[in-house]
């Protein structure tokens, strides 16, 4: 009898599911008829697309476009998204129509991460505007930036002195530790003047804590699109989350105590206190009279972003770069001629030697085509809009991949090929080498662009350009047994683009002593 009682709840409760689903797929449908949407597969109850997404969404978004179009429309679970893969189309969403897309989806990961007062993901809105304008007139700004070269050139050093401690007795370096290293200290020396590996298990605990950010950031989790999943964390996402905040909580909560600290010392003793990202945001948030009032949880979440934003993906551009080069030897050898025609070898590359490096630049461009520090742009649309003739809804997730675009055909020679010279040559009535990376050419969008393009460029571009001189100009590098052993190109899992693999090489001295005076 009882066996009977609950084989008849089984199938009573599969004929409800049955006609839930039914009636959901019936409710799209004809809600898709009366849409011209884009076009795209078709969308599996409950789910939508979301099968079709693997591990690396930008490379599967790339697959489903190769046979649907530039533009298309999916279904991730609940969630309406639009998938952008060509420039023309991204001209479409980032400028014609950038004031209509001019949101950022928000996600569990990124507003609980991000306190949920970070700009980044911050809607377009008075907040945003006032933080934007802040950190193009005051943090960001060339003034600033110059004002930290004498900085950004001591940690830089710090950098070189440890690998060629490492060089001297053939360790093998591991590029991706080092480099995030250098950024995350270069980073924490401009908000707050102090090293961050000052102890290494501090340092070693805030790129981990970076890294975590970005996939947990980066990771398609079933609570942001299927709604009866979202109190489930069947991933466990939630739990890493709360971890990660943690960890942060305790960085940045200790950076921002000591330098309170500090700063009333300094003032109490009449002294002028040394002025640093933290001291510009703390004057702002005592600002009686500011635009906008900042709280200390605004000021927690900037100093996040600038960890997010400024470390990582920085230090992952100069592992590719330095991947791509070993790689590709003469493209190494003629960089390196560059550098010591223009610098030398008695000196270090500096940040005022960059514009007399056209080739260095080209890769550091090329690069970046080919392994963008996010592959993906997000945007969600705030208002219906019309893009080539298709109807896209309000608070639609919209995903330009940069990423795929960096490897059209359509806009480039043999686009697979790591090739510099693409961006020094004229091709036809193209100028290779006018195409920037500021968002003003939607072939190249790794910044982002319009309202929403980010405000650190100058630091980011400085940052890799002068780093990946340094390492060209003051040391060989061997990879493997040094017969011609391929670096793995993979890629893994994160909203930036790390390797799957990190980049394990042995430097030796090319410039003994190093020229560090």
């Amino acid at each position: 009898m009882a066996d009977d009682i609950q084989g008849f709840a089984m199938l009573f409760l599969l004929g409800l599911i049955s006609i839930v689903v039914v009636t959901l797929t019936s409710i799209l449908y004809k809600r898709r008829r009366k849409l011209r949407l884009p076009p795209g597969p078709l969308a599996l109850p409950i789910i939508g697309h979301m099968h079709l997404i693997g591990s690396i969404p930008h490379q599967s978004f790339h697959k489903i476009s190769n046979r649907y179009g530039p533009l298309i429309h999916l279904l991730l679970g609940s969630v309406p998204c639009v998938v952008v893969s060509s420039a023309e189309a991204a001209k479409e969403v980032l400028k014609s129509h950038d004031h209509d897309f001019s949101d950022k989806p928000i996600t569990l990961a990124t507003n609980y991460i991000t306190y949920g007062a970070d700009v980044v993901f911050s809607p377009y809105g008075p907040y945003f505007k006032f933080m934007k304008k802040l950190c193009m007139s005051e943090l960001l700004n060339g003034q600033v930036l110059n004002q930290f070269i004498p900085l950004r050139k001591e940690e830089l050093q710090r950098f070189l002195q440890s690998i060629f401690k490492r060089a001297c007795t053939a360790e093998p370096v591991d590029v991706r530790q080092e480099v995030l290293s250098l950024t995350l200290n270069t980073i924490t020396r401009m908000v707050m003047n102090t090293r961050c590996s000052a102890e290494e298990d501090q340092a070693q605990e805030a790129i981990m804590a970076v890294q975590d950010a970005l996939e947990l950031i980066g990771r398609f989790n079933l609570s942001d699109y299927i709604g009866f999943c979202r109190n489930l964390d069947l991933q466990g996402v939630k739990k890493r989350m709360k971890d990660v905040r943690h960890r942060f909580d305790n960085i940045i909560d200790k950076i921002i105590t000591d330098h309170e600290e500090a700063r009333r010392e300094k003032m109490g003793d009449g002294g002028d206190r040394v002025e640093t990202l933290l001291d510009l945001l703390l004057d702002i948030y005592e600002d009686e009279e500011a635009e906008i009032r900042l709280t200390k949880t605004n000021v927690k979440a900037f100093i996040l972003d600038l960890f997010l934003g400024g470390s990582d993906t920085s230090g992952l551009t100069i592992e590719w770069a330095m991947s791509e080069l070993i790689n590709n030897p003469p493209v190494l050898e003629k960089a390196r001629e560059e550098i010591d025609l223009v610098v030398g070898k008695s000196r270090l590359v500096e940040v005022s030697d960059l514009p007399n490096l056209p080739y260095l630049q080209a890769i550091v461009k090329e690069t970046l085509r080919l392994h963008p520090g996010i592959p993906l742009i997000l945007r969600s649309s705030t208002r219906y809009c019309k893009i080539w003739g298709y109807d896209i809804p309000a608070k639609t997730t919209t995903f330009v991949n940069v990423w795929a675009i960096g490897r059209d055909p359509k806009y480039w020679d043999n686009p697979l090929q790591f090739r510099p010279e693409r961006f020094m040559i004229e091709d036809g009535s193209n100028k290779l080498n006018q195409i920037d990376v500021r968002g003003q050419h939607f072939q190249m969008l790794t910044f982002g662009s319009g309202r929403r393009i980010c405000p650190g460029i100058s630091f980011a571009l400085q940052t890799v350009q002068t780093t990946l001189a340094s390492v060209i100009q003051c040391f060989e590098w061997k990879f493997g047994n040094g017969k011609n052993v391929k670096v793995d190109m993979e890629e893994s899992v994160s909203i930036s683009l790390p390797k799957a693999h990190r980049l394990i090489c042995v430097a030796t001295p090319r410039l003994n002593p190093l020229p560090l005076t």
